[in-house]
């Protein structure tokens, strides 16, 4: 018989527990081993069996096992628990996300619904806006009857002055000198109607006869210029300074217009937008012209071209030129700009 410490036999026995065969060993199982107990300073030998043992240690390998088995079964199910709760977590996630994508589109939607909405309502705001912003202009712009019998009188003379220009060079000086009678007769005619005749007086007008005038007056002294009865200085500076008053009446005729100023509006005589009012020297200085002008287109006629007289008229009439154009420069009343009527 064998004589090992418990720890000892356990350790023999358990290598032979693992050998191939160990449950054909039956003889392993009867055999007895002394095992040396320390109790109280004395060596107890007690014989003990194998198979003790091995029923000792099996009972104690399966306490473990099934107690192995029990924490794997908790291990699976606390897995399959938190498996469970992973699905549902991801579940409750994509339905979440499917509802965040329907609340997008649907907000979508909405936000486009309401863009288009309120771009109808834009466009239509600024088309009423463009309406009552053109019916305003149209009040703002006072209208007048532009078809008058002295705005009639203003045009023929605009008209007839080239015609009379032409005779002028043709030397048929007789038919210029009835030519300029009959408009220096329809110059004061419009005026005398403008002035007693009701519904005559016009805006409009306030521009056409100064600028018949000066379209008369420049068109004969170019072409008496042209002829050598009149001096070119002479004609260069009433040609200037009545050249330089047209300009200013387009400037004029533009700053009044109210916006938009369109050439279609610019160019509408029935929009009365300002009114000129010549000064007084003005007013003489064109009776000077049209005295020098006249005399010297009857002097072929009558026969007293180079008379020193007409050269002086000449000098008085550069005389007031000047001084009418600087009265225009310093005058404040020579136009102003209308108003809506109240």
């Amino acid at each position: 018989m064998e004589v090992f410490t418990r720890y000892n036999l356990l350790k023999h026995v358990t290598s032979y527990c693992t050998r191939p065969g160990f449950l054909r060993d039956r003889n392993i199982l009867n055999r007895q081993y002394t095992i040396i107990i320390s109790h109280k300073r004395q060596a107890i030998r007690h014989q003990i069996k194998v198979s003790t043992l091995v029923c000792s240690y099996s009972s104690d390998k399966n306490k473990h096992f099934i107690t192995f088995e029990k924490k794997a079964e908790a291990l699976k199910d606390a897995f399959e628990q938190r498996k469970e709760k992973l699905k549902d977590t991801e579940q409750k996630i994509r339905l979440k996300g499917e509802e965040f994508v329907r609340d997008i589109k649907h907000q979508k939607e909405v936000t486009g619904k309401k863009l288009k909405v309120k771009k109808e309502f834009i466009i239509k705001d600024i088309l009423e806006t463009r309406d009552k912003v053109k019916e305003k202009l149209e009040e703002v712009v006072e209208r007048e009857n532009a078809f008058t019998i002295p705005n009639i009188l203003c045009v023929t003379r605009i008209v007839m002055s080239p015609y009379l220009g032409y005779i002028i060079l043709q030397d048929n000086y007789n038919v210029a000198l009835g030519l300029l009678v009959f408009a220096g007769v329809t110059d004061l005619l419009d005026g005398w109607i403008a002035r007693n005749w009701k519904g005559q007086s016009t805006k409009m007008g306030s521009f056409l006869d100064p600028m018949a005038d000066k379209v008369l007056i420049a068109t004969l002294f170019i072409t008496l210029t042209w002829q050598n009865l009149i001096p070119l200085a002479l004609t260069l500076l009433i040609v200037g300074r009545d050249a330089a008053l047209v300009i200013a009446g387009f400037v004029i005729r533009y700053m009044s217009l109210p916006p938009p100023r369109t050439l279609s509006r610019y160019f509408d005589v029935t929009h009365a937008t300002a009114q000129l009012a010549p000064t007084f020297i003005s007013k003489v200085n064109t009776a000077v012209q049209l005295l020098l002008v006249g005399t010297t287109l009857a002097s072929p006629v009558f026969g007293y071209v180079d008379h020193p007289l007409l050269h002086a008229l000449c000098g008085v009439t550069a005389v007031s030129t000047v001084v009418s154009a600087v009265s225009y420069l310093v005058s404040k009343d020579t136009y102003k700009f209308l108003k809506k009527r109240s």
